[in-house]
């Protein structure tokens, strides 16, 4: 499988790896593992729509790339995002809870498919809920106090399975301010795999935390793949559309998946 777009490999990258009314408790030194997974769920932010202004940066083992995109969300049903360069559609991407979608109007290229098929291709699970966590700053596993183990590590909390699988090794780290994730880790060692994804600052919106920036570090074998977002704008809970049509004459992209 041979990606060379900066918006596909982003959509993977992203895939493979989201303020309610309750009020948060900040005495960290007295909190259980329940009371950390519960401030964290209620810092996910509560809100109908999200526009922002993002700056995506991208590299690789063999080249460097950014660009500025619109992102928009309505949360728990649509994530869409566009690049442009002087008035001129680059690329557009929407994901929905059933489906991946894309083009690129430079190589005239499109992508379709659904999660079950993304998820034989990328070897793991994967969904909409993941990609809308990573973009919110929440946790993309699954938190359940009866089989977590916390720890304070220097300033922040450390989240870690209490039996970790042989090739599935990972941990969460939580700001003690708000609860928010400050790096996720996640590594497969028989299949030479990492995944590293780490949040500087958030602001403060509305009565939640947003993202400022989120750095997706992937790493698999001898390759490396890294994105930065950040976030110049964010507006909330605005009238916003998803205008998503892959253009006639436009070539479907193929992948193989192994047996």
């Amino acid at each position: 499988m041979k990606v060379k777009s900066l918006f596909l490999v982003f959509i993977f990258v992203l895939l493979s790896s989201c303020g309610g009314g309750t009020k948060i408790i900040t005495d960290t030194s007295r909190l259980s593992v329940n009371d950390i997974i519960s401030n964290h769920n209620t810092a996910n932010p509560n809100f109908k729509t999200l526009a922002g202004r993002v700056q995506v940066a991208y590299e690789d083992n063999k080249k460097q790339q950014s660009i500025t995109a619109s992102l928009r969300i309505e949360k728990d049903k649509i994530i869409w995002i566009k690049a442009s360069i002087l008035g001129i559609t680059l690329a557009k991407v929407l994901i929905t809870p059933e489906r991946v979608s894309y083009y690129e109007s430079i190589s005239n290229t499109y992508f379709e498919g659904d999660f079950a098929f993304l998820s034989d291709l990328l070897g793991t699970d994967i969904d909409f809920k993941k990609a809308q966590d990573i973009l919110l700053g929440q946790s993309i596993f699954n938190l359940d106090a009866s089989r977590y183990k916390s720890e304070m590590v220097l300033d922040r909390l450390k989240l870690q399975p209490r039996r970790q699988a042989k090739n599935f090794i990972y941990s969460i780290f939580l700001n003690t301010d708000n609860f928010k994730i400050s790096a996720e880790t996640l590594s497969q060692p028989d299949d030479k795999r990492i995944l590293d994804v780490r949040y500087d600052d958030y602001r403060f919106i509305e009565g939640a935390y947003y993202p400022s920036i989120i750095e997706i570090n992937a790493y698999e074998k001898d390759s490396k793949t890294k994105i930065r977002l950040k976030f110049r704008k964010i507006d909330l809970n605005v009238d916003v559309r998803f205008p998503f049509n892959i253009p006639k004459g436009y070539e479907e992209i193929q992948f193989k998946i192994d047996e």
